[in-house]
């Protein structure tokens, strides 16, 4: 299973400790926000980790929504549960919930088919920034403090109308941020293709907090350093 580099498992309890945390960050969502850097003050695990981990277990549905409640810091032990109401629940051991899963429509365990979504939807996620959140910010005339970005994953969810695309892909068709003081919502539209043929649509919510007045050239810093990393990052692995 392709998720057995990021996470391990002791008993009926899940671990991700931060270098897998950010390991997947990087390696499959091509994710580069410092949050997830092992030796961040503020390091939590990609909420995308968290969903994929909710598909390997429980599968994909035609619906699903995603609420990400709180941030999961290093190998917090967690448990993958579904409730008495249907919903599936990620909590700590003191009962905490980090993330609430509603779904309904048809199931489908097939790891090949999980697992073609899940990268498909985690590599379209990963590009929340620069290539989404930057001209939204331009646009706007805001952005996020240079010295402390924050961008936290709200929500997300999407429909299906067949669980059987092969190698889909995931579309931007909107995006929009709505600024309220110093916190700006994110909101990204998408549709799901796949063989040319358009199989579901969803959305996903950010929050980008701490906002300031747009700055291109501290803008242009953080993007520069961004694809430096990204360069870092491939000719490490390559």
């Amino acid at each position: 299973m392709f998720l057995d580099d990021y996470h391990s498992r002791t008993g009926s309890r899940i671990h991700i400790t931060a270098e897998q945390a950010s390991r997947f960050a990087k390696r499959v969502a091509g994710d580069f926000n410092p949050i997830h850097n092992p030796d961040a003050r503020r390091f939590c695990v990609p909420g995308d980790l968290l969903f994929a981990l909710v598909l390997a277990r429980f599968g994909l549905s035609q619906n699903m929504t995603f609420r990400f409640l709180s941030m999961v810091g290093d190998s917090v032990p967690l448990t993958f549960v579904e409730d008495d109401d249907e919903r599936i629940r990620v909590l700590d051991d003191a009962g905490k919930c980090y993330l609430e899963v509603c779904r309904d429509g048809e199931v489908t365990h097939d790891e090949s088919v999980v697992e073609a979504f899940t990268r498909c939807y985690v590599a379209f996620s990963g590009k929340n920034f620069p290539h989404y959140l930057k001209p939204l910010m331009e646009d706007r005339r805001v952005m996020f403090n240079p010295r402390r970005p924050l961008v936290i994953y709200d929500s997300m969810g999407f429909s299906l109308t067949r669980l059987d695309g092969v190698e889909p892909g995931l579309e931007l068709l909107d995006s929009s941020l709505d600024v309220v003081g110093k916190r700006g919502d994110v909101m990204l539209d998408f549709r799901i293709v796949a063989g040319g043929e358009e199989i579901g649509s969803g959305a996903k919510k950010l929050v980008v907090s701490g906002l300031c007045d747009y700055d291109a050239s501290a803008m242009d810093e953080i993007v520069d350093e961004f694809y430096r990393l990204k360069a870092a990052h491939d000719a490490e692995v390559s």
